[in-house]
């Protein structure tokens, strides 16, 4: 009889006699960086380092990838590490796209309205996404630590003050694909399913390349309960899951919530980052303010020391500021002060906020309107 060679992602449970099974794992980061630096060439260390400290592919992934980069800049040395990043992006995507809403981060740093610390610590997450590889392999961490190899980031604040887009400032900081959670296509009423999307998750974004962003973190990550029938042990069950996967991921997961205390404690302990999002003060809603009309805008006379007043969120701001767009557009008319007044008076009504004669000033008549 001859020799069969099975190839499977799962263990079989009986194998039968004469069997032999033999776990074959994917090469370490740092058998990738050399892999890369072989079909790379000497010349692109840099990207090499890169490329093995964001991906995690097999080595037919890596020199195939390599091979179609160097097809395509034919022989152009300074384009070939752009590339390799961008076919690396592109062969981590289809497993993820079934599974989440891919989002096109526009945001960049100086978008980005927070306080100096706050702000800091985005950029050292950043910092640490790019580092990775130094740390854990050269520096001999990996060999130490069985979990907590990936970076998690609570952002927590009241709506609208930024958490969406401080995600996208990181993703386009850092050249990542950044895709958001559906929990819609995730949570199941059937017991188990909610487990097996989840797997499905986080081993398609194990490959890297993308920047998992849970929206209403609150509704998936929340605190376990005390076991009164079924549908509680199952619900703990699923929580219980979440913050072992969360542990064993190796990417970045950024989670929003405007509910920080809804989150499981236990949960809070294995997050490497928490944020929290401050409501923008008077100077802090000028800045938005000053920025939110793009250069582009017919912007006519705008008083931003009384806009400023308007007691808003940054995602308030913008919304008022398209409003008025449109109110200008329809009357063929620059934005002024009385498309913007109209706008934050909707906008106030919308967020059932009492429309104040001190905020609004000597507008507030037209507000009332």
């Amino acid at each position: 009889m001859g020799v069969i060679f099975v190839d499977t992602r799962q263990q079989w449970a009986d194998l039968g006699r004469g069997s032999l099974a033999v776990d074959i794992a994917r090469p370490t980061p740092a058998e990738q960086h050399a892999a890369w630096t072989e079909a790379l060439g000497a010349d692109a260390a840099d990207t090499s380092n890169r490329l093995a400290a964001q991906f995690n592919f097999n080595l037919p992934a890596i020199q195939a990838i390599a091979a179609g980069a160097r097809l395509r800049v034919a022989g152009d040395a300074d384009r070939l590490g752009e590339a390799a990043w961008s076919d690396s992006l592109q062969h981590a995507r289809p497993a993820l796209d079934q599974l989440a809403q891919p989002l096109d981060p526009k945001a960049r740093w100086d978008d980005l309205e927070l306080p100096i610390p706050e702000k800091s610590l985005l950029r050292q997450i950043a910092q640490q996404v790019r580092a990775r590889l130094a740390v854990y392999d050269t520096w001999g961490f990996r060999e130490r630590m069985n979990r907590g190899l990936g970076i998690s980031v609570l952002c927590a604040g009241e709506s609208g003050t930024g958490k969406t887009m401080a995600a996208e400032v990181l993703a386009n900081d850092l050249a990542l694909m950044l895709y958001r959670i559906d929990l819609s296509s995730v949570v199941s009423k059937y017991i188990g399913e909610t487990e097996r999307n989840l797997r499905k998750l986080f081993d398609a974004a194990e490959d890297g390349g993308a920047i998992l962003f849970f929206d209403e973190a609150d509704a998936l990550f929340g605190t376990r309960t005390e076991v009164r029938d079924s549908h509680d042990r199952y619900a703990n069950l699923e929580i219980n899951y979440l913050l072992q996967r969360m542990e064993d991921y190796s990417g970045l997961a950024i989670l929003a919530t405007n509910r920080r205390t809804a989150l499981d404690a236990a949960f809070l302990r294995r997050l490497r980052f928490v944020i929290d999002f401050p409501f923008p003060a008077v100077d802090d809603r000028r800045r938005i303010w000053e920025r939110v009309f793009p250069a582009q805008a017919d912007v006519d006379g705008l008083e931003m020391a009384m806009l400023s007043n308007l007691d808003l969120s940054g995602g308030n701001i913008r919304s008022i500021a398209v409003n008025a767009a449109f109110l200008a557009a329809s009357e063929g008319a620059p934005i002024g002060m009385p498309h913007v007044v109209r706008a934050a008076a909707r906008e106030y009504v919308k967020l059932a906020k009492p429309i104040g004669a001190a905020e609004f000033g000597a507008y507030y008549a037209m507000a009332r309107r």
